[in-house]
């Protein structure tokens, strides 16, 4: 059964009530991603100076090493930059912004139309391996869907659970707990 667009940005405009202030706040509108942004990472770009992000998802790390079975060495975050290229040259992409991260970037939810479907881009990069389940700085999963949709992902091999590398939710968590350590003993 095929997702609609309009089912996306429903639950879209529900998270962004529950991320955005209420008073005095709109939801800003959707809007289709054009073909010519520049990709920052596995789930960033930006377009006419302004840095979107998907929301609820992480990408591999740029720069961190992926080894496949034949022990070669691949750049993780370039892997995951490439999927997300790939999906927003290939398909009509619509997101709905909901809010903003501390970095003001724009968190959005996207759908992407290929071949008459819509699908959620976030279900789509973390179902084939490519992009993980961002989490709260506490562990939490930011939407348990794509947890369900990283694991699935992880036990069939697919994307980047063919390589052995170091996972990006692990690896900021840990930076995180190091960093709060750090502030707390000052």
């Amino acid at each position: 059964m095929a997702i609609r667009a309009s089912d996306i940005l429903l639950t879209a405009m529900t998270i962004a009530a529950a991320l955005l202030p209420a008073h005095g706040q709109e939801v800003a509108p959707s809007f289709a991603v054009p073909k010519n942004i520049t990709l920052q990472t596995g789930d960033t770009w930006v377009f006419n100076g302004q840095v979107y992000r998907l929301y609820g998802v992480q990408s591999c790390i740029r720069g961190s090493i992926a080894i496949d079975a034949a022990g070669n060495k691949r750049d993780c975050g370039s892997l995951s930059l490439a999927q997300l290229g790939g999906l927003f040259q290939t398909a009509t992409v619509t997101c709905q912004p909901i809010g903003r991260a501390r970095d003001n970037a724009i968190f959005a939810v996207c759908a992407a139309e290929i071949d008459g479907s819509t699908i959620d881009v976030g279900t789509a990069m973390i179902s084939s391996g490519f992009a993980f389940a961002a989490t709260y700085p506490d562990g939490n999963a930011v939407n348990i869907s794509y947890v369900v949709a990283e694991l699935t992902a992880k036990g069939a091999g697919e994307g980047l659970w063919a390589y052995r590398f170091p996972h990006p939710v692990q690896a900021l968590l840990r930076t995180s707990q190091t960093a709060a350590t750090k502030g707390a003993g000052q």
